[in-house]
């Protein structure tokens, strides 16, 4: 991330998805920088405080969603930025907080809620319908068996509410076998359900927009996502913004509109993955992919 990235002294970054303040500390240790944090869980900003003194009047922390950074930055007096880092997805602390309800390792209460506020996962186990939940489990989970999945859920939910981690989990994998992937069959309802009480996916789209707004000449945007919903947005993105989207066909009458020159260019033709070393070191950055844009100068017109 810090080599694509490359912190310059004097410049101004944004990390919008603080967490547990990781790239943040990184990014202020290699340059004399100042670094604006985003974060929607007021758990990490309370975390970042102790971050925050280390590094006086060079990191400053904001509770809201990297999605509304544009209203939040421009509320500080900030309107250009010089990088802007996402690193989407749940981070360690949330992971291995039980009381959380994100992970199925441990049972705990079912939340899922970054912001803690809104519905939580259990809110939706207990409510949606059996067909919603199969829509669910299926677009935001990627699961085959969401049907089954679902039907079972509302089987359970009709003799006691489901209210745990564990109960859910145990759940799915009655009716969802292993298979030789080693993945716990549980993992894809679990994704499904967080992105769902998170609106994740909605996130991304204004984050990455509104970051492309914010960065001037030069300005880089690297994201690092997790899965292939998440992966897919962020590529579509910026291949549209580096103007390397296909061409529209021949009979298309739009084809025939000049285009505007890209803003953008990517950094790489092709995500960015981890080596053995960092596997190693982070076992959950096993499936991380990093991609990135940096910011054209424009001519003069």
């Amino acid at each position: 991330m810090l080599a694509t990235l490359a912190p310059r002294t004097q410049a101004t970054y944004l990390d919008g998805t603080f967490g547990g303040g990781g790239y943040a500390e990184a990014i202020l240790q290699t340059a004399p920088c100042t670094l604006w944090a985003i974060d929607r869980d007021p758990d990490a900003i309370a975390r970042g405080a102790a971050l925050a003194a280390r590094f006086p009047g060079r990191l400053h922390l904001i509770e809201g969603r990297f999605g509304d950074m544009l209203s939040l930055l421009g509320a500080a007096g900030v309107a250009v930025l010089d990088g802007v880092v996402l690193d989407l997805g749940v981070s360690s602390f949330q992971l291995d907080t039980d009381a959380r309800g994100f992970s199925f390792r441990r049972s705990g209460p079912l939340d899922m809620r970054m912001s803690r506020s809104g519905p939580t996962a259990a809110d939706l186990v207990n409510t949606l319908s059996e067909t919603a939940l199969a829509d669910m489990l299926f677009r935001l989970g990627e699961e085959r068996r969401s049907r089954r999945i679902a039907k079972a859920i509302v089987t359970a939910r009709a003799q006691a509410p489901i209210e745990t981690t564990a109960q859910l989990a145990d759940i799915v994998r009655s009716v969802v076998p292993k298979d030789g992937s080693g993945i716990d069959p549980a993992t894809r309802s679990f994704q499904a359900l967080r992105l769902q009480v998170n609106d994740e996916l909605g996130e991304i789209t204004a984050g990455l927009s509104q970051a492309a707004e914010l960065l001037g000449p030069g300005g880089r945007l690297v994201v690092v996502s997790f899965h292939s919903l998440e992966d897919r947005l962020v590529k579509q993105f910026m291949v549209q913004a580096a103007g390397r989207a296909p061409a529209p066909s021949r009979h298309d009458p739009s084809g025939l509109r000049p285009t505007a020159p890209p803003r953008f260019r990517m950094l790489s033709a092709r995500a960015l993955r981890p080596g053995p070393a960092e596997i190693a070191r982070n076992p959950r950055a096993r499936s991380a992919r990093l991609r990135a844009l940096e910011r054209l100068e424009m001519p003069n017109p």
